[in-house]
């Protein structure tokens, strides 16, 4: 469960440094409350929530320039979603771009400031999370784009509706 080739220490050509390896595991599980058997267990021995709180954890503790997450509170308990989701919100207020793709609306706005939606093979403008709504988000996975409604990207609804 290991990070190899992203210039942390942990390979070092063919070899794996398990000293550098057990740090970032340690690091990873402790931070992410991941529950483990005993040490350096093998990734089949943990649990789907565990796995997935480890995994999107090693990326997390990367620091990464750019993250794309892929519903990264699934399956996971309430108190593993909060950790996981500030996690997020912190790594997007240190610079970092977080790309996250979720079905989940409650994740959605708790994590964005800017929405967009994939419906019919085509994505729609992105727009600020404060002008969107369960219903507007509906609409969009519909394929309602901003062409069709008379919305400009980053136009309030209520805006749009004023402006007719």
């Amino acid at each position: 469960m290991t990070r190899h080739a992203t210039g942390d220490g942990v390979a070092r050509g063919y070899l794996i440094d398990r000293s550098v390896a057990s740090a970032i595991e340690a690091r990873v599980g402790d931070r992410f409350d991941v529950r483990r058997s005993g040490p350096d267990p093998k990734a089949s021995a943990l649990s789907g929530g565990n796995l997935q709180k480890f995994v999107v954890g090693r990326e997390i503790d990367r620091s990464p320039g750019i993250l794309v997450v892929n519903q990264p509170t699934w399956g996971v308990d309430a108190g593993a979603a909060r950790t996981i989701r500030q996690a997020l919100v912190d790594l997007a207020r240190a610079g970092a771009a977080v790309l996250m793709i979720s079905q989940d609306l409650d994740e959605i706005f708790e994590i964005s400031d800017r929405i967009a939606v994939l419906s019919g093979g085509r994505l729609s403008p992105a727009y600020p999370v404060e002008t969107m709504t369960a219903d507007r988000i509906g609409m969009l996975m519909g394929g309602v784009h901003h062409e069709h409604d008379g919305m400009e990207p980053g136009e309030h609804p209520q805006e749009a509706r004023h402006a007719s």
